[in-house]
């Protein structure tokens, strides 16, 4: 079976396009190769800047014969139905058999296909592949319609077997194929011929062209760490930043070079972002220092001079830049420095968060508002966390922020430090967009974790008071993000916090009405306690389910409206009412987001779904430290065998009392007596109960869930015993009415720990 090989030979492909090309070029031609008949043994994917190749091993050397068969209309259909199954077939009328079955005589139609030449079916296939490509972004050239990411230049596609290697036939938009390619743009350029994968990729070396993208990033990864060892120094890491390069260059020379000794004292972040982002180097640290001294940087090819000249005008490209991030750096410091940190945010306040929510000076103050109540809960200092919150944003309105917006946060810290802050507040301006993903550090300090919480609390409820909630896959606004965020930060530091609490305080301040105004009308309306209402109406205008009255249709209307709304002479307990609702509804949909990616976070923990939902379903479960507590206990408990039977025990006992209540019409939960136990199994299963309650109920206040659980998991054998050698619907209605009482006893005492019906099996 031959071996197929296919290059599309092209101008420079941009690197964040190549992986995903490669992977797409095998899926199209293998799935078309297969969908024809054309079955293989192994297929591999490789790209470069100026090519993306494809082998393919066993390929059959042609497509297989087939036979179909077809059933059509009767022999003594209508002609109209018989012409038409004629042409479906591609048959003509006597080359159809006429069969008897039961329903009377019909026509069938046997279709055989040759196989036809793997050459043909992959010509076919390439050009469709070609034409079809799903790059995200493309060009055309010249006069011809084909389009592509950059100019494709040739397509090579070669069959190989024993008897040697055959061009496929067949062309694309007037490039034909053939069996050869180029090496490197400028060591090695012309083009030569190749008869396999093995002498493809072998010619390809020699002409200074690694083909495997990982082979490129380990071999700038290995040079660069070894030449920054050889001068006591190390890379900074990063992976993103490596696979960049690597799709930027087909023979990759590593260089390191110098940093000017003006820039040395710049933060690392600073040096290392001005780099990356504008130059593609790699940072180069002094480990004892911290500081960043030197530069990596990867040529596309080896000079007579060494890089010497390649080096030296990246220095001169990089002073520029760094010059310009030294002018912002200091900058901001004298700005720090003349007004501190609240006079640098004061721009904040002409600065939109939202057109629905207000400036971000508006923002900071409700942020500082919860953060001050949030400290006492995380054990933060509340005038600290205050202090923080007011001075969070302030980054925002430096000029390294708006040229580096990626140092927001990070630049903030260095700013508080400089202005004298200190106690953690500087950490808090550091830390508080974290945690920003999975895998991202928490932060740990109380003050920290008090402005974090805030910040990501205050985005949360203000996008769902104006009704901006994520939807399928879209999250533009990272809420998702967000919700995880104030899991991860609460269960990771072991935080006790009603959610639900948090969450109401931090809603009524995001709206933007005349609030002295809407004070005035509601104590002219006699609404007791008038700025408890007000609270509510702020963020009344929240879409809710159910007709909504005219004041929440107006909440945000003008001044002029509000007016208006005085002459309606709504009745105040009504609306108050409705403004209530609106608020409870708001907690309800955000608790209930908070449930899912909270699902999401322990499923990846190996906590199953069913388990989640249980603890959820309880009491509480807006305290996330003690809803995960809870669910981790379950999980353990159900491990064992032990717990795994006492569900099966459970749903028993909880299906027959359901089934006897629904039939009898009555509710079994009065309390069983045990002088009515007849079986010694029975008695058993009341002393059993007593005692695990007994060790239940204090463990549950204690709110030790793994006692209470294991506690519960003890009644196992009780109730199985119970139910083998007891008849439940005794003839005697009295010992009937005392067994299904008992029965009532274990989904209470079972439910009191977890809702049990939630768990599957």
């Amino acid at each position: 079976m031959p071996d197929l090989l296919i290059e599309l030979f092209s101008e420079e492909i941009p690197a964040r396009m190549q992986k995903r090309a490669g992977e797409d070029l095998q899926k199209l031609v293998t799935n078309g190769l297969v969908e024809a008949g054309l079955t293989y043994a192994s297929a591999a994917a490789f790209t470069t800047p100026r090519r993306l190749t494809l082998t393919v091993e066993g390929v059959l050397d042609k497509s297989p014969t087939t036979r179909e068969e077809r059933k059509g209309p009767k022999a003594d259909a209508p002609e109209k139905a018989i012409k038409g199954f004629l042409r479906g077939a591609g048959l003509t009328r006597d080359q159809v058999e006429e069969r008897e079955t039961p329903k009377g005589n019909v026509l069938f139609a046997v279709i055989e296909k040759p196989g036809r030449p793997a050459a043909e079916i992959i010509a076919e296939v390439l050009e469709a592949t070609i034409r079809n490509f799903p790059w995200p972004k493309s060009m055309r050239w010249g006069t011809g319609a084909l389009k592509w990411v950059r100019p494709l230049h040739s397509i090579l596609c070669i069959l190989t077997d024993d008897a040697g290697h055959s061009v496929v036939p067949g062309e694309v938009d007037g490039i034909t194929f053939g069996d050869t390619t180029e090496g490197h743009r400028f060591m090695a350029p012309g083009r030569f011929a190749v008869t396999s994968f093995d002498d493809y990729s072998a010619k390809l070396a020699r002409a200074r062209v690694m083909l495997d993208a990982s082979e490129r990033a380990n071999t700038i990864w290995n040079d660069a760490t070894n030449a920054a060892f050889a001068n006591g120094l190390e890379v900074v890491e990063d992976k993103g930043l490596l696979a960049e390069v690597a799709g930027l260059v087909e023979w990759p020379v590593v260089l390191m070079g110098k940093i000017g000794d003006d820039f040395l004292d710049l933060p690392p972040e600073v040096l290392q972002t001005s780099m990356k982002e504008h130059q593609k180097f790699f940072s180069v640290r002094n480990p004892k220092t911290g500081r960043i001294e030197r530069f990596i940087t990867v040529a596309n090819r080896e000079t007579a001079d060494s890089g010497a000249t390649i080096l030296a005008g990246n220095e001169k490209v990089l002073s520029a830049r760094l010059a310009d991030a030294k002018f912002f750096w200091e900058n901001d410091l004298r700005t720090v420095r003349d007004v501190g940190l609240e006079g640098m945010a004061k721009p904040l306040a002409d600065v939109t968060f939202h057109n629905k929510l207000g400036s971000q000076a508006e923002r900071v103050a409700r942020i500082e508002a919860l953060a001050r109540e949030l400290a006492p809960v995380v054990g933060a200092k509340p005038d600290l966390a205050a202090e923080a919150a007011r001075i969070v944003k302030a980054d925002l309105a430096s000029e390294m922020v708006y040229e580096f917006p990626e140092l927001q946060g990070i630049m903030g810290k260095y700013y508080a430090e400089a202005a004298g802050h200190d106690d953690g507040v500087p950490e808090a301006c550091g830390e508080h967009y974290s945690p920003l993903g999975p895998s991202d550090d928490v932060p740990t300090a109380p003050v920290s974790v008090a402005v974090a919480l805030a910040d990501k609390l205050d985005t949360l409820t203000g996008f769902w008071a104006i009704d901006e909630k994520p939807t399928g896959s879209k999250d533009p606004f990272a809420l998702r993000r967000a919700a995880l965020g104030v899991a991860r930060l609460v269960l990771e530091n072991g935080v006790s916090l009603k959610l639900t609490e948090q969450l109401s305080a931090s809603v009524w301040p995001q709206l933007d009405l005349s609030r002295a105004e809407l004070r005035n009308w509601i104590a002219d309306q006699n609404i007791p306690e008038a700025e408890n209402a007000l609270k509510f109406w702020l963020q009344s205008w929240a879409k809710a389910d159910g007709e909504r009255s005219l004041l929440w249709q107006r909440a945000r209307d003008s001044r002029s409206e509000l007016e208006k709304l005085k002459d309606e002479k709504l009745d105040a307990d009504k609306v108050l009412a409705e403004i209530m609702f609106v608020h409870d509804k708001i907690l309800e949909d955000l608790l209930a987001f908070f449930h899912d990616r909270l699902k999401v976070y322990l499923r990846d923990q190996g906590i199953r779904h069913d388990i989640i939902d249980a603890c959820i379903a309880m009491p509480q479960n807006d305290d996330l430290t003690l809803l995960v507590k809870r669910a981790k206990a379950l999980s353990e408990t159900l491990a064992t065998d032990d717990g795994e039977n006492l569900i099966q025990g459970f749903k028993r006992a909880n299906n027959i009392l359901t089934q006897a209540e629904e039939a009898d019409g009555v509710e079994y939960s009065y309390g069983a007596d045990i002088k009515f136990a007849e079986e010694p199994q029975e008695t058993a299963l009341f002393e059993a109960l007593d005692t695990a309650e007994a060790k239940i109920a204090p463990a549950m206040e204690a709110q030790d869930f793994t006692s209470a659980m294991s506690a519960m998991a003890t009644l196992r054998g009780p109730i199985d015993a119970f139910f083998e050698a007891v008849q439940i619907n005794a003839e005697n209605q009295t010992v009937r009415r005392n067994r299904l009482n008992l029965l009532s006893r274990i989904r209470t005492l079972c439910l009191s720990v977890a809702d049990l019906t939630k768990v599957e099996g």
